[in-house]
């Protein structure tokens, strides 16, 4: 099992070459994403006008991944990464705190372009091609 970050899935979305390199990191597994990254999906969808065919491929993809959403076991989790990252100085962005959480909760890799953002969360396991 694997939790892709916002920014892998949106590059296989908007069928972006760099979606090429996270490709065999997710064959062949289980694949998560949190409500997080979907809320910032949807917002796309809306921001950028997209149309109906297109929201319609994205929610096919999308239809391949597990959400998670949150519940109280995965606010502890969040609560701890952003209590973290305040006391030894190493914010965290609200989204990706709740994407870290995931990926701490079930004890899986997070796999994100964005290696700098969840570098300093103890404990999380990343694959990045960044």
């Amino acid at each position: 099992m694997i939790i892709v970050d916002t920014d892998v899935t949106s590059f296989f979305l908007k069928e972006d070459s760099r979606a090429e390199l996270y490709r065999p990191h997710l064959l062949g597994l289980p694949k998560l994403i949190s409500f997080m990254t979907l809320a910032e999906l949807r917002r796309w969808e809306i921001q950028h006008n997209w149309g109906a065919r297109r929201i319609a491929k994205a929610r096919e993809f999308l239809d391949k991944f597990g959400i998670i959403y949150a519940d109280e076991k995965l606010c502890e989790f969040w609560a701890q990464i952003k209590s973290d990252a305040h006391k030894y100085g190493n914010p965290i962005e609200t989204a990706d705190a709740w994407v870290a959480s995931v990926a701490l909760m079930f004890d899986i890799p997070l796999v994100t372009h964005n290696r700098r953002h969840f570098e300093n969360v103890k404990n999380l396991k990343l694959i990045s091609e960044a």
